[in-house]
């Protein structure tokens, strides 16, 4: 996991700024949004390319109880760096690291029998016994993980039940997970908070007696109260990103981005009309300009599908990528502009100083502003700012 940069004694080529007060603010808001539920701060991919382990200490320091992680290795590592609360992992696959999960106290997910089968086997091995915290997932209509209702949910609760008066597991949590919640009044909404409900009854009126339910992501915490139950799992909303650009922009549900992303100009240079730039020349100067180098590239993270359309802020002033991004580098028409090699070239950012968001090279790529920041790789570092929570 991404560790906090030293500080710099040199201009670095590109930086990822991590901004740690707005991750706080961040998770205060969402705590506010749903006050009589828990919180889980899900730190899942290196906290969304933020940085697991600087994230996770701020969320829990503004007041996040649950830290949520999908695999468990990402899981046992926040363990093995201190972080002491509830911590839940869910993307099991057969042969993992039951155990090991186990003795560090976490919580893991089963959606079906051969899950349970492994876990209950693991706890059954642990010096001293030790009882698994194992929560039930539901499929309630996401068809991904999630055991299906019926025949199937009946034999994974009569199952854990049996397990649990053997004192080999706890049922710490019934959950699941919505397909549309960032569409608010897509139909699917209902429909699958009225399974998860149905679900949850049958559990508990088996015998189950869950810690916490829990069904609602980000979009669910902003638009869908009724969904918070006791525990809501905050993902990118954590990290300031609109989970519903559709309907409003971080600021309209009071949340910051956390992360700008900007790289030191390489290179400018004055070159004709008709020169080719980059590879396969699918951009063409129209006239004599200057160009800039920017030194990221898809190796770095930056789209490829931004080609010809990705933003970047040099000089106060919006440019597009000229032509193809590169895996280490692409190129900027700067329009006879000539900022001195090392001027900073603002990928994007909050949009307080008018530069580009990640939701603007989401809307350049084709894709959604959680890949954009989760993509950007290890050769970036990551600069963290406002580490120390004041008051």
């Amino acid at each position: 996991m991404t560790e906090t940069a030293p500080p710099p004694t040199a201009p670095l080529r590109a930086r990822a700024e991590i901004d740690l007060a707005a991750l706080r603010a961040n998770v205060r808001t969402l705590r506010a949004l749903a006050p009589g539920a828990q919180l889980m701060a899900v730190v899942k991919s290196d906290a969304y390319g933020h940085g697991a382990l600087p994230c996770a200490r701020a969320a829990v320091e503004a007041g996040a109880t649950w830290l949520g992680t999908a695999t468990p290795e990402e899981a046992l590592a926040l363990r093995a760096a201190g972080l002491s609360g509830r911590i839940m992992c869910w993307l099991w696959t057969p042969g993992g690291p039951w155990r090991e999960a186990i003795e560090a106290d976490l919580d893991v997910s089963v959606s079906g029998m051969w899950a349970l089968d492994e876990v209950t086997a693991a706890a059954q091995q642990t010096t001293p016994r030790t009882p698994a915290r194992v929560q039930l997932k539901a499929d309630t209509g996401l068809g991904r993980g999630g055991c299906q209702p019926g025949d199937d949910w009946a034999q994974l609760v009569g199952a854990a039940l049996r397990a649990e008066r053997d004192g080999i597991i706890r049922i710490t949590g019934l959950w699941s997970h919505f397909a549309c919640a960032d569409e608010p009044g897509h139909p699917s909404i209902d429909a699958q908070l009225t399974r998860f409900r149905e679900m949850v009854s049958y559990a508990e009126e088996q015998g189950v007696r869950p810690e916490v339910r829990h069904i609602a992501n980000s979009p669910a915490t902003l638009t869908l109260p009724e969904s918070h139950f006791d525990l809501v799992r905050t993902g990118i909303a954590v990290y300031g990103i609109s989970p519903s650009p559709e309907i409003g922009g971080p600021a309209d549900f009071g949340l910051r981005p956390v992360m700008t992303l900007s790289a030191a100009v390489a290179l400018v240079k004055h070159v004709p009309g008709g020169h080719g730039v980059s590879y396969g020349h699918h951009y063409t100067t129209p006239g004599e300009t200057t160009l800039g180098l920017v030194p990221v590239g898809y190796a770095d993270g930056i789209p490829r599908h931004a080609s010809g359309t990705g933003p970047v802020m040099i000089g106060g002033k919006w440019r597009t990528v000229a032509g193809r991004v590169a895996m280490d580098q692409f190129v900027v028409d700067l329009g006879g502009d000539e900022p001195p090699a090392g001027t900073e070239a603002v990928l994007f950012g909050p949009g307080d100083r008018g530069e580009p968001t990640a939701e603007d090279w989401a809307q350049a790529a084709g894709t959604i502003a959680y890949e954009i920041v989760t993509r950007i790789g290890t050769r970036v570092p990551r600069v963290y700012v406002n580490e120390e929570q004041v008051g």
